[in-house]
């Protein structure tokens, strides 16, 4: 251990930043945890210990790196999928330190399955980034909106400069006073596509600086929206919008979930739908949060989406079979490159979809993907109903996750 390094480190002549541009990788890793340990009175017994590929890891995913965090990591499956991307029987890694977690997926996706498997369709593909402007008044902010609208095509030329693959859809603007916020939408193929989208929108802005006498106040403006809870991407659509849904037949959730349709009809309406628009909620849902998380974090998505993805609403109705449940995900941000996606052990994981990588033709895998996410949400959720309406909740929490 340099120890001259590690007391400029401690007395602040040098950053935790500054070592990495003069040291190997693994020096720098060693001396930065060698610091945090002094200076918290750590012992570190565990973060040093992972498998990834530090070299591609710290020049994309990190910085300032001291080691890893491990999550464990569960299967629920198989999970019987009817796609027009994802069909077949597939096997749901989920990262997670919730006990019972896996064990309600899994339960849910064996029901599922027992009913001929999760129909799913993905209605819109869209990643947005929408710059604000100021403008001198309304009379101005009109002039850009109205200049936008009359040279798409422009805008879109521009953008698509900077990348093989995105495709600029639309330019939708939105007026508060002299506050001009233009929301960009990209189909980001199998990127998930928020840099791809950020570049691009970055190049499109620039024209409109030349051609407009407006001010860029920021390259986001929060009209994305971006990991914030939003009404506008339940309603516009944020990544993809995904549905997902199942009959479930009388037998099924008798032997399997151990309740009555009518029971988890009613738990749906009065928690899901009732609970949820008294509580002034964005989602309407029991947990999809839960499952896109434990999706996320297993297949290196951006695991801030999961605010997006949490936008979801879960329907029930008894029918003279059973009870039709679905799931809608109008803003699931996911991608099967880039970001996260390198790094071995969740590239291990998007493997046991087949979706690691670009899909061929492009944007295929991503698809795949979210159509797998959206009916591991639904098993999620008809889990999570048949538990409560059995009051079996709390006893498997007793039992696998107190």
């Amino acid at each position: 251990m340099d120890r001259e390094l590690l007391l400029k480190l401690k007395n602040g002549e040098t950053s935790f930043h500054e070592i990495g541009k003069s040291l190997d990788v693994n020096t720098a890793i060693e001396l930065r945890r060698a610091l945090v340990s002094e200076l918290t009175g750590t012992q570190f017994r565990h973060i040093h210990n992972f498998s990834f590929d530090i070299e591609n890891v710290t020049k994309r995913n990190i910085e300032n790196m001291i080691g890893a965090v491990q999550v464990p990591l569960g299967v629920a499956g198989p999970l019987r999928i009817n796609g027009e991307y994802a069909n077949g029987d597939f096997y749901i890694p989920l990262a997670t330190t919730e006990g019972a977690l896996v064990a309600s997926a899994d339960r849910g996706s064996s029901a599922v399955t027992a009913c001929g498997g999760a129909n799913v369709r993905i209605f819109q593909d869209e990643m947005t980034r929408a710059p604000v402007f100021r403008a001198q008044d309304i009379i101005s902010a009109k002039k850009l909106v109205d200049w936008v609208n009359a040279n798409f095509k422009r805008l879109k030329d521009r953008a698509e400069e900077t990348t093989k693959f995105g495709e600029l859809l639309s330019v939708k603007a939105f007026v508060a006073g002299r506050n001009v916020f233009l929301r960009f939408s990209y189909d980001t193929k199998d990127a998930m596509g928020m840099n791809m989208v950020t570049i691009a929108t970055d190049a499109a802005v620039d024209l409109v600086l030349e051609a407009n006498d407006v001010e860029l106040v920021a390259l986001s403006g929060n009209m994305c929206t971006d990991k914030k809870p939003a009404a506008i991407n339940v309603i516009e659509g944020r990544g993809k919008t995904v549905s997902a849904d199942v009959m479930l037949g009388r037998e099924v959730i008798s032997g399997k979930l151990k309740t009555t349709p009518e029971r988890m009809a009613e738990v749906n309406y009065r928690k899901n739908l009732i609970g949820s628009a008294r509580a002034g909620s964005l989602g309407f849902n029991a947990h999809a949060a839960n499952i896109a998380a434990a999706l996320f974090i297993a297949c290196g998505q951006d695991a801030a989406h999961v605010v997006e993805a949490s936008n979801a609403m879960t329907t029930m109705e008894i029918t003279e079979e059973g009870l039709y449940c679905s799931v809608t995900l109008p803003s699931l941000p996911v991608g099967t490159i880039g970001g996260g996606t390198r790094i071995g052990t969740q590239q291990e994981c998007l493997n046991m979809f087949g979706v690691a990588g670009a899909g061929n033709p492009p944007g295929s895998n991503a698809k795949k993907f979210a159509e797998i996410a959206a009916a591991a949400v639904l098993a999620g959720e008809i889990s999570l109903i048949a538990a409560l309406a059995a009051r079996h909740l709390a006893k498997a929490h007793a039992e696998l996750g107190r």
